[in-house]
């Protein structure tokens, strides 16, 4: 039997590489402690030298093989490295690996002594390596560096099975057949028996078989089946069903186990859409890098798969794309419990190298898919790189690897530039045409230029058109919204695309020729810290109202915050049916959603486009009051009110003189209604009413005023003894009196930590648009963490438990 160890804590680290440390001596001086995931340089939020953690460095631990790991095969298998590595055991060298993106292994058997101390050493490459993809020219992310994911000691007996591959060609038939590859590895020719069982959620056995088998020394690939499966639930958006395939092999005297989780379903792009298990989905999500602020890549897994829930739970995506390179597993994992369907690609950005270039890329096509094969969230492989040009025998090449190791998945290929040639399933392409004109998506046979429809998935849109910062000023946070609203229209509405992945989740650090000049993008519709900015409610709000009500005015509701001045017109993003608004303790009416921009979103932003109370008098007939009421709230939302042409003024002269009232008097009312300079200060009451009823309320206005910090942490219990330390993110938000974030509170923060963890990054930051995040590790250790935030108005208690 296999006996995998988690082997991340007590390793040693230095930020520099000798020929000397191949020789693995026990001499540690020169070292620091460090557990993994590890990045190789600690940074800045911004502003640093990108150069900075582009350096060699050196890892050194020094272990006893446990007894049970003794007379077998030993391996260490690393999750991920960046970007090069060689491994040194006892002084030899066992093994090397080029790209930061996949798992490899490395057999030590011949290194390691059973009896005594062992040294092992891993040299860590993390320059930009030409040689290696992504790199050779620019690339508009970072890769960090360091051993960034976890490591596990592995033994096994020299017959073993080495990996399962699930596939069933049946999944909506009553009766579905499972099918499963079984690579084994064999000392010599022997017979033996298979044995395959099904497991549910409970783990308990739902089918069985069992076959006769005989191996070949060497490499050997079996194939058993599960055939005519019964009552096995699909796996679904909405049910994502997992099962568990153990796998028992008996071959003489050895025995041998692997399990892998599976889901049963079935995933198609065609010209009518994309179905999953027959149904019809439309696809709409965002983009995702799996970087941080400070430790760039390296986090453990509750970090992680924390991003998936944000994306499923807080933002109501069904789709996420893996960009630029296959990401942890721990997100996959969580995307396959979630029910988060995946689009994963290979590691590049624009740039073709040469010929060893690509085939080190087509290597990353294979890897990719053996690591990945068996997640039920993925539905489609990226072959092609990122952005990049044609190039036919490259890419043919891609597909051919991909479509000979997954006969169940189809393939697509991101790219910029229209008329590109097809050689993947789906035509997958970044269309950056919205610009906040009417033009949001071209069609597809223009990007195509093909004479047939074909299936198509936007892949990119957004992103840098409309950069937004979550500490901008309204107008631009409002309108970055208000596009991606656009874009999530668009897709819905457009049979000619099975949907819309935008640009992008989170903001990310990136070199200098990106960005903003201080090494961030702000493409994000959450901030590095995921924190969100209004566009984060243009998905949320399309949320059923069952899972979840939305109500989310994207203002800051003061009219100094406008050009010009005035609280309205304002947006709500909401998936209630309609909203109430009460200005003062007044009602000033009910608004709706706007079907006539919005059609095809299932819950389109709501109008407030005037502040005028329902009992506001004006001393006027009843149909003038009706009429003027209707010009103001019309010129009110246009933005007009302020500007009154000639036609308006005309107008209103020949009320006043109708009604013997002041001119400057009639333009006050109007001024009122738009909560125009001149008016007293406006508080807000939103009721969104769904069925009739109302569910959900807000207040927002002027009247407001700093009321506390709001310090929440993600998760308030962690694990002290798991595969690595434990980590979750506290949030730190500047509250006013009405329960809403002060975005231009930007006061410095101090966190002290008591109890048994470790701050991931600095003590002290800067409120970043009114928030900001920080996280903490455990360090192994059982007990109570008490986190101590202060500013200079005082100071808030976050207790965290580590068991």
């Amino acid at each position: 039997m296999q006996n995998k160890v988690a082997f991340n804590r007590e390793w040693l680290y230095k930020t520099c590489f000798t020929p000397e440390d191949a020789l693995c001596t026990s001499d540690t001086a020169a070292f620091e402690a460090v557990e993994l995931p590890h990045t190789n340089k600690m940074l800045p939020l911004n502003c640093f030298d990108e150069h900075s953690y582009q350096f060699v460095s050196c890892y050194k631990k020094i272990f006893r093989l446990p007894e049970e790991m003794k007379n077998k095969k030993v391996f260490l298998d690393f999750e991920g490295v960046m970007i090069a590595c060689r491994v040194f055991c006892n002084g030899k060298q066992v093994g090397a690996h080029e790209g930061g993106y996949t798992p490899f292994s490395v057999d030590i058997t011949d290194s390691v002594s059973a009896d005594s101390d062992n040294v092992l050493v891993v040299e860590v490459d993390s320059t930009e390596r030409p040689d290696i993809p992504p790199f050779g020219k620019v690339v508009d992310y970072l890769t960090y560096g360091g051993i960034y994911r976890e490591v596990f000691l592995r033994a096994a007996d020299a017959t073993r099975i080495e990996r399962l591959w699930l596939s069933c060609k049946n999944p909506c038939a009553a009766q579905k057949d499972l099918v499963c590859r079984c690579d084994v590895t064999a000392e010599q020719a022997a017979e033996g028996l298979v044995k395959i069982e099904l497991l549910d959620a409970q783990q308990q056995c739902v089918a069985t078989a069992e076959q006769a088998v005989t191996l070949t020394a060497g490499n050997n690939r079996l194939t058993v089946a599960l055939n005519g499966l019964e009552n096995v639930h699909l796996w679904s958006l909405q049910a994502p069903v997992l099962y568990t395939v153990r796998v028992t092999l008996q071959a003489g005297a050895v025995r041998d186990e692997a399990t892998q989780r599976y889901g049963f379903r079935s995933a198609e792009f065609t010209t009518e859409g994309f179905f999953l298990n027959g149904e019809k989905v439309k696809l709409v999500g965002v983009n995702r890098h799996q970087s941080w602020p400070y430790v760039g890549y390296a986090m453990p897994e509750r970090v992680q798969r924390h991003d998936a829930v944000i994306l499923k739970k807080e933002m109501g995506c069904n789709v996420v794309r893996a960009s630029h390179y296959p990401q942890s597993h721990h997100f996959l994992d969580a995307c396959d419990e979630l029910g988060l369907l995946v689009v994963e690609e290979i590691p590049g950005w624009q740039h073709i190298g040469d010929q060893a270039w690509k085939e080190h890329s087509m290597q990353d096509v294979r890897d990719m898919i053996t690591r990945d094969y068996n997640h039920p969230s993925i539905i489609l492989w990226g072959v092609r790189i990122n952005e990049s040009q044609d190039d036919h025998d490259f890419y043919a090449e891609t597909n051919r690897i991909a479509r000979e190791m997954d006969t169940t998945r189809q393939t697509g290929g991101t790219r910029y530039i229209q008329r590109s040639e097809m050689l993947e399933d789906v035509y997958t392409y970044n269309d950056f045409t919205h610009d906040g004109g009417k033009v949001v998506f071209r069609p597809q046979q223009e990007s195509t230029g093909l004479d047939h429809l074909v299936p198509t998935l936007v892949t990119e849109s957004n992103g840098h058109m409309y950069p937004t910062k979550i500490f901008d000023q309204e107008a631009r946070t409002v309108e970055h919204a208000i596009r991606h609203l656009r874009v999530i229209n668009e897709a819905m509405g457009r049979d000619d695309l099975v949907g819309g992945i935008s640009w992008c989740a989170f903001d990310y650090n990136t070199h200098g020729c990106f960005g903003s000049g201080d090494k961030i993008c702000y493409h994000g519709v959450y901030d590095m810290f995921r924190n969100p900015k209004f566009a984060a409610y243009s998905y949320a709000s399309q949320k059923s109202p069952e899972e979840e009500v939305v109500l989310e005015p994207i203002t800051v509701a003061s009219r100094g915050e406008r050009d010009g001045g005035g609280t309205v017109p304002f947006t709500v993003l909401t998936n209630c049916d309609f909203v109430r608004v009460h200005k003062n303790g007044k009602v000033v009416g009910d608004f709706y959603p706007d079907h006539k921009q919005f059609a095809h979103l299932p819950h389109p932003p709501i109008t407030v486009s005037h502040l005028m109370e329902q009992d506001m008098e004006f001393g006027m007939s009843e149909e003038d009051t009706k009429q003027f009421r209707d010009f103001l709230a019309k010129k009110v939302e246009e933005g007009t009110l302020i500007k009154p042409t000639a036609e308006d003024f005309a107008y209103m002269s020949g009320l006043a003189a109708k009604y013997s009232l002041q001119l400057s008097e009639l333009y006050g009312m109007a001024v009122r209604a738009a909560g125009g300079w001149g008016d007293e200060e406006n508080d807000l009451l939103l009721e969104g009413f769904w069925q009739g009823e109302c569910v959900i309320k807000r207040r927002i206005g002027e009247n407001k005023y700093f009321d506390r910090l709001k310090v929440e942490a993600d998760d308030t219990l962690l694990c002290a003894q798991g595969d690595s330390y434990d980590a979750t993110r506290i949030c730190v938000t500047a509250v006013d009196n009405m329960g809403n974030k002060m975005p231009f509170i930007h006061e410095c923060v101090q966190v002290t930590v008591e109890g048994p963890a470790r701050l991931l990054g600095p003590d002290s930051f800067a409120l970043v648009g009114g928030s900001a995040a920080f996280w903490v590790a455990t360090t192994g250790e059982k007990g109570t963490v008490k986190l101590h935030v202060k500013d200079t108005r005082g100071e808030r208690l976050c207790t965290i438990t580590v068991e």
